[in-house]
């Protein structure tokens, strides 16, 4: 690590506007989980995604703090910038979605069968959770790209885009696998070959952004990623087009929900979040590709 000269602390990691929403961020988030760990309680695939989703967050921005208060970050071979951007983005789309689900599943309003106790402690985890998304959207609002202003990638408009992108694309993996029935034509198939393909190159942009290590490609990596975008917007409209086609569609599936099919265990469930998902997703990249004309990338900040 060079010397940079000045104090060995670095105050501004916790005094200023963003590291004191980064501090309120590891409170929410030990708060949150504690009071869910101690008597709040949690169960199943939800409640152990809620767990997962603070206990993680909660440990990166640690990470984050420690580095940038004692000047370890330059010691690592990241593109700090592009990875706090990165991470301040996903942890407020990981932290709404437990902020939803939590209360949604586990809270209620009458005491039994759980307790008045259990009760309250589920009610306060889901606020300390409401809040905990809050400090994170105010990290992502204070280091956004300002017009004009050259930062990180991760930093602009489409950098973040990238990484909700992603995160949309997780969401249609988890209905693909939720007996979605997605195998029964080639043309859904190929859907699934067009959410996957754009995941692992979204995912890959991400990755070479946040290592810094864009400069060492022998390809032009901004005119690259330009490219890509708009190809995965003409991949995600044949998408848009196909899958509502063979899915509701009376010649291939069905228009309306059956009436049989049980609650969270249908597949024509799955197939409605998968097409809302895809016409979101495909929103997302035209703006990106609307975004990525206007930027200017730096890969090493």
């Amino acid at each position: 690590m060079e010397s940079t000269g000045g104090p060995y602390l670095n105050t501004a990691a916790v005094t200023s506007p963003v590291g004191i929403a980064r501090v309120l961020q590891m409170t929410f988030g030990c708060t949150t989980f504690s009071l869910v760990a101690h008597h709040g309680g949690f169960s199943a695939a939800y409640g152990t995604f809620c767990m997962f989703v603070w206990t993680f967050c909660f440990a990166i921005t640690v990470f984050i703090i420690a580095c940038e208060f004692t000047h370890l970050h330059s010691c690592l071979s990241l593109s700090w910038g592009n990875f706090t951007a990165a991470f301040a983005m996903l942890a407020t789309l990981m932290s709404i979605t437990a902020a939803v689900i939590y209360p949604l599943y586990f809270v209620q309003v009458g005491c039994y069968p759980i307790g008045c106790e259990v009760r309250d402690f589920r009610i306060a985890a889901s606020v300390f959770a409401g809040l905990l998304f809050v400090a994170y959207a105010t990290e992502v609002f204070l280091t956004r790209a300002k017009p004009g202003q050259v930062t990180s990638y991760m930093a602009t408009i489409s950098g973040l885009l990238k990484i909700v992108q992603a995160f949309v694309a997780c969401i249609i993996f988890g209905a693909l696998v939720n007996d979605s029935q997605y195998g029964k034509y080639v043309a859904t198939q190929w859907c699934v070959a067009v959410y996957s393909f754009c995941f692992v190159v979204t995912v890959v942009v991400v990755a070479f952004s946040v290592t810094g290590k864009t400069a060492l490609l022998w390809f032009p990596f901004e005119r690259s990623v330009v490219i890509y975008t708009f190809g995965a917007v003409l991949l995600y409209m044949s998408a848009a087009v196909i899958w509502p086609v063979f899915c509701f569609d009376s010649k291939y599936g069905s228009p309306r929900r059956p009436g049989p099919c049980a609650k969270g265990k249908c597949p024509w469930d799955s197939q409605l979040v998968i097409a809302i998902f895809t016409y979101v997703n495909l929103l997302l990249y035209v703006l990106d590709l609307a975004y990525s004309q206007r930027i200017r990338f730096v890969s090493h900040l």
